[in-house]
Formats: structure tokens, C-alpha cells, sequence
């Protein structure tokens, strides 16, 4: 990623976070939760990875067609997944991001190229719209007491909001040093 290194550790450090607690959101009891949480935590560590600055550490020629070849491989598992439900679509459209920001023409994150304007454009379009639809959806709703016993971790909805929240700042983030 180019421009301040101090913005570019501070997006590295957002998205290792979130990958992090998506790891232990992986111990839920919910299946689908646990599934879209492993998701998650490659996207956050893999948006981690490709947010360190160009000036602190350039990786090697073949790091990014491997992220491109794992993110399109995450992206066919949530096409798969799209299946049982249309929510899976937002991990394609994250998965099909990262893709392209790998295999960007002189690659955006080490040499500041320039990617496709349309395909920037429409993605940023969208990942804007979802960081403020999902800023909407944390709003605090008031709980219903007596309603169970207290949800762990990997079971706290508003959590798992929050950390989808956090990932599309960030892919916008990187969107636009494209």
C-alpha cells in the first residue's frame, strides 16, 4: 500500500484485529457462523498482509498471484455458498476485491499503478454503501430480558457486524490508493 506508513500500519493492524477475532468467532456454536468466520479471518489477515507499507517490506514476486489464486479460491467457496443464501454474495465481492487488487497492473500496493477506473469505482461504490448500511445496523437495539442464557464470543451478532464493518473501511481504504 502507498502513501503515509502510518495510515498503512493502522490498516494493518485494523485487519489483523478483526482477522483475529474472527478466528475465535470459529468456535461458535452456530455452524454458519463458524463458516463465515473462517472466511472472515482470511480476508482480514489477507487485507493485513497486502496493507503493509511498501517502504517497511516488499514481498517477493510470487506473493501476489498466490493471494490472487487464494482469494479466487475463497471467492469460489462463497459462490458455492451463495447457494443457500444471497448474504454470501458480499464474501464473492470481498473475495473478487482482493483478487483484483493483487493483479492490479503494476501492482497498486508496491508501485502505486493504477487499476482499472470502472472496476475501482464500482467496487468502491459498493463497499461505501456497505460500511453505511452496516453503520446503520449496530445502532443498539433494546434486548429482550430473560432471553437465554449470555451468547459467547463467536455468538454476539453486533460483534460480528462490527468486524464486517471494520474489513469494508478497510477495503475502501485500500481502494482508494488504487
Amino acid at each position: 500500500m502507498h502513501g503515509p506508513a502510518s495510515s498503512g500500519w493502522l490498516l494493518v493492524a485494523l485487519c489483523a484485529a478483526t482477522g483475529a477475532y474472527c478466528l475465535l468467532r470459529m468456535r461458535s456454536r452456530v455452524e454458519e457462523q463458524r463458516s463465515a468466520a473462517g472466511g472472515e479471518a482470511l480476508m482480514g489477515f489477507g487485507m493485513a498482509v497486502m496493507a503493509v507499507p511498501a517502504t517497511a517490506f516488499t514481498p517477493p514476486a510470487w506473493a501476489w498471484p498466490a493471494q490472487a489464486v487464494v482469494f479466487g479460491a475463497a471467492g469460489l467457496h462463497a459462490l458455492w455458498a451463495a447457494r443457500a443464501g444471497a448474504r454470501h454474495l458480499h464474501h464473492l465481492i470481498g473475495a473478487g476485491a482482493m483478487v483484483y487488487m493483487a493483479v492490479s497492473p503494476g501492482h497498486t500496493h508496491a508501485h502505486g499503478g493504477s487499476g482499472v477506473p470502472l472496476l475501482t469505482g464500482a467496487l468502491l461504490l459498493y463497499f461505501v454503501a456497505y460500511v453505511l448500511v452496516a453503520g446503520v445496523r449496530l445502532v443498539p437495539v433494546t434486548a429482550v430480558a430473560g432471553g437465554g442464557p449470555a451468547p459467547g464470543w463467536g455468538d454476539r451478532p453486533e460483534l460480528a457486524r462490527a468486524c464486517r464493518l471494520s474489513m469494508a473501511i478497510g477495503m475502501v481504504a485500500m481502494l482508494l490508493t488504487m
